[in-house]
């Protein structure tokens, strides 16, 4: 729990994080959300770089013992993916959203082979349609999936059910309920505010009525 509090924490401070449950974000998706989550700007920050390197690292040492390629996730996790696989010593490849238009239009970028234990690395977990996708292309290849280790999960029904479903373990250095917490103990939101974040955690598309 302590390692999920500081990296809320990090996240906070360096503003990778913003809540506002008044006036709420537009997600890729069309979603309505009263935070956004934007983990590439802990790569500009070495010490909170470094700190989430070694939290991934921990998390699969401990979970996925026996990994023997890192997978990234195109393009949020390219980076985060890379320095866990250096960390750990193993090979690294990275999953595109879709096959390039041109060249040897590859979706998976770098050698891996059927049978190989893979574990996918993600920068964050929304609705789990995405990062599932990249799950289900290193199957099809013939991988063995350990599982999906990512710095932060929304921690919404829809993907916890996703994840149940097609059995991949995930594990996430933190989640919605810890940053929120946290981000009302430091002063970022006011402690009557974490209501209505916590509705719609529960119930995006319900939530998100009021702002039509």
């Amino acid at each position: 729990m302590e390692l999920s509090k500081n990296c809320a924490r990090h996240l906070l401070k360096i503003k990778a994080v913003k809540l506002n449950p008044t006036q709420p974000f537009t997600w890729a998706s069309g979603l309505k959300s009263p935070i956004y989550c934007d983990n590439r700007k802990t790569l500009s920050y070495p010490d909170v770089r470094t700190f989430i390197r070694d939290g991934l690292a921990e998390i699969i040492t401990k979970h996925y013992p026996d990994t023997e390629v890192i997978a990234g996730v195109a393009t949020g996790a390219i980076a985060q993916g890379v320095l866990v696989a250096e960390r750990l010593g193993l090979p690294f490849v990275y999953v595109r959203s879709e096959e390039k238009k041109h060249g040897l239009t590859n979706i998976v970028e770098g050698v891996v082979y059927p049978k190989q234990k893979v574990t996918i690395v993600e920068d964050l977990v929304s609705t789990g349609q995405s990062s599932l996708k990249v799950a289900q292309v290193l199957k099809e290849m013939g991988c063995v999936l350990q599982g999906m280790a990512a710095i932060f999960t929304y921690n919404l029904p829809i993907a916890n059910q996703r994840f149940e479903e097609v059995g991949l373990p995930l594990h996430t250095l933190t989640d919605y309920a810890v940053l929120v917490q946290e981000a009302a103990l430091e002063g970022y939101i006011q402690t009557n505010e974490t209501q209505t974040l916590d509705q719609w955690s529960k119930d995006p598309a319900a939530w998100a009525e009021q702002f039509k």
